[in-house]
């Protein structure tokens, strides 16, 4: 029985936007699945993998009967992919099978039964909801989301803290080696709250964020954060867990500050980069009055020296980095210029943007 005829991308285009959470392999097979379902000529696509929820539809109505099936994500992602841009159709067929067609290609698919697949549903109702542009959301996630950590023993920091108060939304990471916190105004006095997104969660969403004005709408459940923009719907549970107080280990008191050119300062940071120890990663900073040396090394004895000059009188300093701490915020960050504030050779360095109060980032030094 036929059930959909359409262009291939018109599938595509909402089946990929769900199908980065799926897990290939899973104790519940089904989870491998994507639920696709029709409805009044909406196609909706469905995935989860019980952490996190994605939903989304395809952005025209097409016509044929209502239906809702599931079969594999990664093969019909897969098969999509790979075949021309032409109108494909999908017929159902008896013993549970789904057979899509484009041109005289034909793939036989099995399915699984659309009323076993498990949903992530909203628990409770909102605590606290604000919207936000989505170009803004994705600059602020941006500017924090490198400085999160991977697969920490401390399972609060592989994640992000999202936090409102009053007319701020605050976003801050910290791996505990180094620490990112940025921030937008918000028309309006929103609730003190705080919770912790896990890093999946983060990932994909900065994956679907558009650079646009349209709004996401984001709502703080119980236990649960939910994010709906455009046609998509992301339901994810949040990290149980405390984060620790940021604001106590940003430096208040480093006096050795001077400005400098964010591109200046990366290409010549790349460029050292090349030579520096491939396990260890660190970088030199010299600072003399007028001048700082980029200076890394490796096990072969070879070194690499790079010399910017800078408006800076605050005395010799020399202090290590791991150099891919420096590399992350001079990528993500859109400013032309920084201001580096420094201590002494054992205390954290602080970069801020020139008259932004809504941009931090703290990395510790480290000995080489």
């Amino acid at each position: 029985m036929l059930i959909l005829q359409a262009e291939r991308d018109a599938l595509l285009k909402p089946l990929l936007a769900v199908t980065g959470i799926v897990e290939r392999r899973h104790t519940l097979p089904i989870l491998s699945n994507v639920l696709i379902e029709k409805k009044a000529g909406v196609v909706s696509f469905l995935a989860t993998d019980l952490e996190i929820q994605i939903t989304t539809a395809s952005p025209d109505s097409l016509p044929g009967e209502d239906f809702r099936l599931t079969t594999s994500a990664k093969k019909l992602q897969d098969i999509l992919r790979a075949i021309p841009d032409s109108t494909v159709t999908l017929d159902s067929q008896d013993g549970g099978r789904l057979v899509l067609k484009a041109g005289k290609s034909r793939f036989n698919l099995q399915t699984l039964p659309a009323d076993d697949f498990p949903f992530v549903a909203p628990n409770g109702a909102a605590e606290s909801t604000f919207s936000l542009p989505q170009r803004d959301l994705k600059r602020l996630l941006s500017q924090v989301q490198f400085a999160m950590a991977v697969q920490d023993i401390r399972y609060y920091l592989n994640g992000l803290l999202l936090q409102t108060e009053g007319d701020q939304v605050r976003l801050v990471s910290t791996d505990g080696h180094r620490l990112a916190f940025a921030a937008a105004s918000h028309d309006g006095d929103l609730p003190k709250t705080e919770v912790i997104l896990p890093r999946k969660t983060i990932l994909e969403l900065y994956k679907l964020l558009q650079d646009s004005d349209e709004l996401i709408q984001i709502e703080l459940l119980n236990n649960q954060v939910r994010f709906s923009f455009g046609s998509t719907v992301i339901i994810s549970k949040v990290v149980d867990g405390k984060f620790p107080d940021y604001n106590r280990v940003i430096p208040l008191d480093n006096d050795r500050l001077f400005l400098i050119e964010r591109l200046t300062f990366l290409h010549a940071l790349q460029r050292a980069a090349i030579l520096a120890n491939e396990k260890f990663r660190g970088v030199r900073l010299v600072l003399k009055n007028g001048a700082m040396s980029i200076l890394c090394t490796n096990s072969e004895q070879e070194e690499a020296e790079e010399e910017l000059e800078i408006a800076y009188d605050g005395g010799d300093l020399e202090i290590g980095f791991n150099i891919n701490y420096l590399l992350d915020v001079l990528t993500n960050l859109p400013a032309d210029t920084l201001q580096l504030a420094f201590g002494d050779a054992g205390r954290s360095a602080l970069f801020t943007i020139p008259g932004n109060s809504n941009f931090k980032y703290i990395v510790m030094p480290m000995r080489i």
